[in-house]
C-alpha cells in the first residue's frame, strides 16, 4: 500500500494491537478501547508502516536523530533508524532508559548520541505524555534540541495538550473518534 497512514489503523486491528470493549487501563480509568503498541511495532509490516509513515515528518522537521523512552519506542526507534538507511537519508536511533545506568559510562540515552543534534522524540502512545516528557529532559539534558514529539496514538487525555502548552511540535497517527473508536489523525491534523 502506497499511503502508510491508511494500513496502519486495519492492521493494528487485525493483529489485536487495537481492541474494542470495555477495558481497565494502567491509570485505573475505564476506556473503551485498548491498545498494545509492541502487538504494531514488532510486527514486520506494522515496524514497517510506522516507519514510513513517520519518515517524511523527520525529514521535513531536520531530525538528525530520533529518540525515546524504553520500552515502548524501543521498536519504534530500531525501525525508523533501518528505514532511514534504506531510504538513503539516516537517522540514528536513541533509547532514553529509565535512569542512567548505575555502571560503565552511566549513560541515560544509549546510542550514537552527538551534543547539538535535532533530535525527534517518539513513543507508541500518548496518554500524560509522562514518558515523552521524560524522554524530552533526558535528551535537553544531553545538550540537543527537540524538533518533533511523534507517537503512534495520541489517546486525547492531557499529555499532548501539555506538550504542545509547553511549546513542543507534537503529532500522531491516530486518536479516539469520539465514539469510543479510533480513526486516522485528520489530514489536517496528520503529521
Amino acid at each position: 500500500m502506497d499511503d502508510p497512514h491508511t494500513a496502519i489503523l486495519e492492521v493494528a486491528k487485525r493483529l489485536g494491537a487495537l481492541q474494542f470493549g470495555e477495558f481497565t487501563l494502567s491509570s485505573g480509568a475505564n476506556g473503551t478501547y485498548y491498545f498494545d503498541g509492541r502487538l504494531l511495532t514488532l510486527d514486520p509490516e506494522g515496524a514497517s508502516l510506522i516507519a514510513r509513515a513517520f519518515m517524511p515528518i523527520l525529514i521535513d522537521c531536520g531530525a538528525e536523530a530520533i529518540a525515546g523512552p524504553t520500552l515502548g519506542a524501543d521498536p519504534i526507534v530500531a525501525a525508523v533508524a533501518v528505514t532511514s538507511h534504506l531510504q538513503g537519508h539516516p537517522i540514528p536511533g536513541l533509547i532514553v532508559r529509565k535512569e542512567a545506568k548505575q555502571h560503565g559510562a552511566g549513560r541515560m540515552i544509549e546510542g550514537p548520541l552527538v551534543a547539538g543534534a535535532r533530535v525527534a522524540v517518539v513513543d507508541d502512545a500518548c496518554t500524560s505524555g509522562a514518558s515523552l516528557f521524560h524522554a524530552i529532559d533526558a535528551v535537553l539534558d544531553a545538550g540537543c534540541t527537540v524538533v518533533k514529539v511523534l507517537c503512534i496514538l495520541d489517546r486525547l487525555e492531557g499529555g499532548s495538550s501539555e506538550i504542545r502548552r509547553r511549546g513542543y511540535d507534537f503529532a500522531s497517527l491516530l486518536e479516539p473518534d469520539g465514539k469510543g473508536g479510533v480513526r486516522l489523525t485528520s489530514k489536517e491534523d496528520r503529521p
